[in-house]
């Protein structure tokens, strides 16, 4: 089951955090440095944990950079639709086929999800009667076979 990536807002404010707990981990070895020089006491293996995990901090900061890089390159770059015609983003519809596109379609099955046209009258993928205009979920066009449970709960992983 894929997982959907975390929103560039969610991928900032972690990175915020690591960098406030990286500046204060680095202060804090710092002075712990300080601390043993005076003491004439150095414990090289507390020095070797607090520093990876420091490293540590700047591997996931690493991780964050290029996934928030990754995000606004793809926003940038215009999509392609299954006719090969260039879709630009932030559009729900192909220009040359008139399919919908992007990762949840605006028009789509109740059913099963699978996009329909505008002018579908059943779902290709499910059979399923597309819901014509006005009328409500849980009408008799939508009530499918007797007892069938029309939509499971949405994951709160996926969304």
């Amino acid at each position: 089951m894929l997982r959907r990536a975390p929103s560039p807002g969610a991928l900032r404010r972690e990175r915020r955090a690591i960098l406030k707990a990286r500046e204060q981990r680095i202060r804090d070895l710092g002075g712990l440095t300080l601390e043993m020089y005076r003491r004439s006491s150095f414990r090289d293996e507390l020095l070797i944990e607090q520093c990876r995990e420091i490293v540590a901090l700047e591997e996931r900061l690493h991780e964050l950079d290029s996934m928030l890089s990754a995000v606004a390159s793809a926003r940038r770059a215009p999509g392609t639709c299954d006719c090969g015609a260039p879709v630009p983003w932030g559009s729900h519809f192909c220009a040359n086929c008139g399919r919908p596109v992007g990762a949840e379609p605006v028009v789509a099955c109740e059913g099963c999800g699978h996009p329909l046209p505008a002018d579908a009258s059943f779902c290709a993928s499910c059979g399923r009667p597309a819901a014509a205009s006005g009328e409500e979920p849980g009408s008799a066009v939508h009530a499918g076979v007797a007892g069938e449970e029309l939509e499971h709960p949405p994951d709160p992983w996926e969304v």
